[in-house]
């Protein structure tokens, strides 16, 4: 199926769920807020969730280099592509025409819109991302995050606004990550091999 082809689908089967949806509005179920799961300090949960699937956690000291802790990766890298101001990478997202151009992205730097202390997952929408597929077709994936910006629970992200302004939004908790029937755990086969979260707060120095 080319483009083409694929975006007249994709409009046909929109336009047929527009024309079959019940007239007037429906609110959305309201979410109800659960007792957290996890502790007061809502980094070190971040931090111990994610590292149990798999991610890395590190922490951007003031006045020192952010990307300290991934420094040697991003030296070995050919082609990175960053969606923030404090790194320039030599990927242009804005000239991006094509998801399919990012395959070559040794590393992507993007930076969340919170992170979930209960499972350690981090979010991002359509304008931290620049070009979605940045956030699966990289090798590995640096994120930036504020800890100030850590949630309690999901109940609590999905309270935010976030999700009901973004044209996208999605949820990541560590890499990409596929076991077989006998438990044998695989980063990295269908997506990012690595990922990594640097607590860091907004506007640090650009490098």
């Amino acid at each position: 199926m080319s483009a083409r082809q694929a975006s007249s689908a994709r409009e046909d089967t929109l336009a047929r769920i527009r024309a079959n949806r019940p007239p007037g509005e429906h609110a959305l179920p309201e979410v109800p807020l659960f007792a957290p799961l996890v502790g007061d300090d809502r980094v070190a949960e971040f931090g111990e969730r994610l590292k149990r699937m798999g991610g890395r956690i590190e922490t951007a000291h003031a006045g020192q280099d952010v990307f300290a802790a991934v420094r040697e990766r991003l030296d070995g890298a050919k082609v990175i592509a960053s969606a923030v101001p404090e790194y320039v990478g030599n990927r242009d997202l804005a000239q991006v025409a094509r998801p399919q151009d990012l395959a070559d992205v040794d590393l992507a730097i993007v930076r969340a819109v919170f992170g979930v202390a209960e499972t350690g997952s981090v979010l991002f929408t359509q304008d931290e991302l620049r070009v979605n597929a940045v956030a699966y077709l990289a090798q590995h994936l640096v994120v930036l995050l504020d800890p100030a910006d850590i949630l309690v629970n999901i109940q609590a992200a999905y309270r935010r606004p976030d999700f009901s302004r973004a044209a996208y939004a999605v949820l990541h908790t560590g890499p990409s990550a596929t076991a077989d029937i006998e438990g044998v755990l695989i980063h990295g086969a269908q997506g990012v091999r690595s990922l990594t979260v640097i607590l860091t707060p907004r506007g640090a120095a650009k490098m």
